[in-house]
């Protein structure tokens, strides 16, 4: 399977995906798009964190479209793998970095944040297809580890029946997108 980049330098390169189930569930193209419809004024020289990357699309769009680093965060060794596959054959693995952990335990990105703008792409089900709920631990996560620039932006996908309830203090939601059953949830810290 391969997905191809839609916008910046490497427009219209593909890149490898490892076959979709519970835990990769690759973004789909329009809800790329509108995405980074949002995004891009916001990506020339951010530092890019891609949570649950899966097949890395999210953050290797980010570096094409002028992010200047991306870190790449998945608990799977073969998503990890394919990522970094990804990055050498566009030419981006200098600006990125690949590292294998559970996205809600974070003490790993202690050197390489703080971060502008994360996307949290967890899998919606385990492998028993049960609800997960893992957008808001990510973000008390990210938040715990101090990973985040006081104007970062974090965004979540998620079921659109995933509760969203406790947030870390000081944080607020100030978008949604919604895409058939996916929803875009915006993050950023409450202004002062």
């Amino acid at each position: 399977m391969s997905i191809r980049v839609q916008s910046g330098q490497a427009r219209g390169r593909r890149i490898k995906a490892l076959p979709t189930g519970p835990d990769v569930r690759p973004i789909l193209a329009r809800i790329r798009k509108s995405l980074f419809d949002i995004l891009r004024p916001r990506l020339a020289g951010a530092r890019f964190l891609d949570l649950f990357a899966g097949t890395g699309t999210v953050g290797i769009e980010a570096l094409s479209n002028g992010a200047a680093r991306a870190v790449f965060v998945d608990a799977n060794r073969h998503s990890c793998r394919m990522v970094e596959t990804n990055l050498a054959a566009l030419g981006l693995s200098d600006r990125s970095k690949v590292i294998q952990s559970d996205a809600t335990r974070l003490a790993v990105l202690a050197s390489e944040g703080p971060f502008d703008l994360v996307f949290l792409g967890p899998p919606y089900k385990d492998d028993r297809r049960r609800p997960l709920a893992l957008t808001v631990p990510a973000l008390r996560a990210l938040d715990e580890a101090k990973a985040t620039t006081p104007e970062a932006w974090v965004i979540g996908q998620h079921h659109k029946k995933e509760p969203l309830a406790g947030l870390p203090a000081g944080w607020e939601i100030f978008r949604e997108n919604r895409y058939g059953d996916s929803v875009l949830t915006f993050f950023r810290r409450i202004p002062a």
